[in-house]
């Protein structure tokens, strides 16, 4: 739940408390209120010393930043349990595999930024048991920048996140059985898995009409 590794102070830094709460720009008493809380993680201890490294500024820049964006200490605890509870982005993408979609990395201040204060513990749950988001190390990677977008403007459009991830749970089921059906008429009729992927246009572009017809269809009946 970090920035991006740049973001903050040289790699090799290290800090007492006192230093990291004055990097941060908050007291001691708060640092330490954080670290009860669990929002940070424990730091180095070297005797009866302990030390903390630039992931810990990068925690407590991205605690301001939500705070800032009206998000509650307890709500960013639970983010963060759910955030490190997802699966890796290497699981998730199957990292090797060809893909037409672009991951994006996004920090959780952009993530809060696309879609406010619905950015909740249970929705990045959804999410991330949907396969939408993933982790990478202390980053957040969202599977397809077209899905994000589209999400996003739904939301945008007064659709709630919730439900914008229910249907996708939805489309997922009859895209899935789609991917099937198509991947089987090919198998059995068009050779091997080389030709699957030279006729994967031929297989969108069927259900990208379908679909269009099938909204036509909607709408007729919705005016009539």
């Amino acid at each position: 739940m970090d920035e991006p590794a740049g973001a903050g102070p040289e790699p090799s830094r290290e800090y007492r408390m006192e230093e990291l709460a004055e990097a941060a720009g908050i007291t001691a008493r708060t640092l330490r209120f954080y670290r009860e809380r669990g929002l940070i993680p424990p730091p180095r201890r070297e005797g009866r010393i302990a030390w903390y490294g630039p992931h810990h500024l990068s925690r407590l820049r991205t605690i301001a930043a939500l705070l800032e964006r009206g998000h509650t200490l307890n709500g960013i605890a639970d983010l963060a349990a759910a955030f490190e509870s997802g699966r890796d982005v290497g699981e998730v993408l199957g990292l090797g595999e060809p893909t037409e979609e672009e991951p994006v990395r996004l920090t959780p201040e952009e993530l809060a930024d696309h879609f406010g204060d619905q950015v909740t513990p249970e929705n990045l749950a959804a999410a991330l048991d949907l396969g939408y988001l993933a982790t990478d190390g202390q980053e957040i990677v969202h599977v397809s920048r077209r899905l994000l977008d589209v999400s996003a403007a739904l939301v945008e459009e007064g659709v709630p996140l919730a439900a914008v991830l229910a249907a996708a749970g939805r489309v997922r089921e009859h895209a899935d059985a789609l991917a099937r059906l198509f991947t089987d008429l090919l198998h059995d009729h068009a050779g091997g898995e080389a030709d699957l992927v030279r006729l994967r246009p031929l297989a969108k572009s069927v259900v990208e009409a379908e679909v269009s017809m099938a909204l036509d269809r909607r709408l007729r009946a919705l005016n009539s």
